[in-house]
């Protein structure tokens, strides 16, 4: 798909971090760009910056999501890109015991629930709604008719400990990649997953050089942490390269996460 100002696209998580590059990077090859975000202090200011628009949104719920894609239709039409970057994590062991008390504990399943719902589900929630608008288009020159990208992780294969439902919820957004290509392909719309490895977010703000270093240090080649700018520009490649279709991509510097 060629992007240009004639294509609108929603990124989820858009206010901040991988969200936030990949906004940027769609913007400056000139699509109207709307962000979805809970942080509408920083959504309003960079959908200002960027000349674009901020929506409300939490991908927990229905009724949000609609809305939030109602409210992004009515001033930039109906996109052809959705870019899901909301996510977030935990780290509870399924079983540990209190260091104080020797007392026995159970993952909440509440706590489980919660990423599941906001990591997964939401994601899903947000690709069903979007592609049902996109069927309303006509297909491109190329043949597009959506571009549909998703966030995971490399936790997906190798999750640490205490990342059981972080790992799970990822590990769904990358298994469901391939069916729901599937079952769009005669619709023309694409669908991918990138898995990012450790990246420089705002989830590892704050961080102590120290452990930083050590991060660092855990990866392969190069030995850094990624940057959103470079998932933004394997975004957009998914984006660009038409036969970029129902695949899961780690972007990782070669990384494979140790247990801890």
């Amino acid at each position: 798909m060629q992007i240009s100002p004639a294509i609108t696209a929603i990124i989820t998580g858009g206010a901040s971090g991988l969200g936030e590059a990949t906004a940027r990077a769609l913007a400056a090859k000139g699509a109207k760009t709307v962000i979805f975000d809970l942080n509408a202090a920083r959504g309003e200011a960079l959908a200002a910056e960027l000349g674009g628009l901020f929506c409300e949104v939490n991908v927990t719920s229905d009724a949000s999501v609609i809305a939030g894609l109602q409210k992004s239709r009515a001033a930039c039409g109906q996109e052809r890109i959705l870019i899901n970057c909301a996510g977030t994590g935990n780290a509870i062991k399924t079983a540990s015991r209190d260091r104080a008390t020797g007392e026995a504990r159970a993952f909440p399943s509440a706590e489980f629930d919660k990423i599941v719902q906001i990591n997964l589900v939401g994601t899903f929630r947000c690709i069903a709604q979007s592609a049902a608008g996109m069927l309303s288009l006509p297909p491109l020159e190329d043949g597009d008719r959506g571009v549909i990208i998703n966030t995971a992780s490399v936790a997906a294969e190798d999750g640490q400990i205490g990342q059981a439902a972080y790992s799970a919820s990822k590990a769904g957004v990358a298994g469901m990649t391939l069916p729901i290509a599937r079952d769009l392909m005669n619709e023309n719309i694409r669908v991918n997953t990138i898995l990012p490895g450790l990246f420089q977010t705002p989830l590892l703000a704050g961080a102590s050089p120290n452990v930083l270093a050590a991060l660092e240090a855990s990866v392969p080649f190069p030995k850094r942490l990624g940057q959103p700018g470079e998932y933004a520009h394997l975004a957009l490649t998914m984006i660009e390269n038409g036969y970029f279709n129902g695949a899961s991509v780690r972007l990782d510097g070669a990384i494979r996460m140790a247990p801890r």
